[in-house]
């Protein structure tokens, strides 16, 4: 089974940085896409970033210019590091890819700007 596991969420104060990572498990990141999520206060989830086995990334346009996703192939992770934090990235984030179809979830890692 596919599993997802996020870490490195926290307090951050506006303007800091700040890197996620998620281990993977019966998965090889750098053969699949992987996507990070993102479900902000009383909102639906939305994409981040992309990244794709030929190492194309994508981003939202809230954060591309400030956020770089990508993987450490030795040890099967996948990072997401944050950077001019704003409050309105607090969020639960989510490691995400899609196997036969079908999409496997993290359970999300908590980061809260502060102003």
């Amino acid at each position: 089974q596919v599993r997802l596991v996020e870490s490195g969420g926290e307090l951050v104060q506006a303007g800091g940085s700040l890197t996620l990572s998620c281990t993977a498990a019966g998965i090889i990141v750098s053969r699949n896409v992987m996507a990070w999520y993102r479900q902000r206060p009383g909102k639906e989830r939305e994409f981040v970033a992309q990244i794709t086995p030929g190492s194309e990334t994508n981003y939202a346009d809230s954060v591309k210019g400030r956020f770089t996703i990508s993987r450490e192939y030795n040890r099967n992770l996948v990072y997401l590091q944050m950077n001019s934090l704003k409050p309105e990235d607090t969020a639960v984030y989510y490691c995400n890819t899609v196997r036969s179809g079908n999409p496997y979830w993290g359970p999300g890692t908590q980061v809260t700007v502060s102003s």
